[in-house]
């Protein structure tokens, strides 16, 4: 099972490797400043991927659009790694954020206790929705408890997500002295 785990470890990698832009080639282009080419935010360090990770995930939930930009930008102030907090963006999808979005709207309503105030359910009468009107008057009544269970969720998974990453680091770091020392 292990051999499983590295070998598509290693096809991912190695996939993320070329499809990635490199650093000669963003150096070239003068959109990117030159405090976004700081060696610092490109390496892949116990401290950067976790921050990577946490902030790709905050960003991925909390924002429905332009995910990868922000991330790559508040990379920066954070020290984060670039490519990996906006590869970890893609946590929502079109597949997970209908997932994602249901499962914070249990949150908020969890949270805030109205159960007994909705008489129907505010879910379904998003698929309702025919203009923006409609959707605008869905995010003012519902959309609240919405926002407070994607706060909630995002937080509490980046805090998940920061953790479980600098454990596999760890992991990693151990498995590769292990190696060496067997050397």
């Amino acid at each position: 099972m292990s051999t499983f785990f590295s070998r598509t470890f290693a096809r991912i990698s190695s996939w993320f490797g070329r499809a990635m832009p490199t650093r000669e080639q963003l150096e070239k282009s003068r959109y990117i400043p030159e405090s976004a080419l700081r060696s610092e935010l490109w390496r892949f360090t116990r401290r950067s991927v976790p921050r990577a990770v946490a902030l790709g995930i905050i960003v991925g939930v909390l924002l429905p659009f332009a995910q990868i930009i922000f991330a790559a930008v508040l990379s920066l102030p954070v020290r984060a790694n670039v490519p990996l907090a906006a590869l970890t963006t893609f946590i929502t999808n079109p597949f997970t954020t209908p997932l994602i979005w249901a499962f914070s709207y249990q949150v908020g309503r969890w949270m805030l206790h109205v159960d007994a105030l909705m008489p129907e359910g505010p879910i379904q009468t998003l698929w309702h929705v025919t203009d923006v009107w409609s959707l605008l008057h869905w995010i003012s009544d519902e959309g609240k408890i919405l926002i407070l269970g994607l706060v909630v969720v995002a937080v509490v998974s980046a805090s998940i997500g920061y953790l479980l990453a600098g454990f596999f680091w760890k992991l990693i770091i151990l498995r590769k002295r292990r190696h060496r020392t067997m050397r």
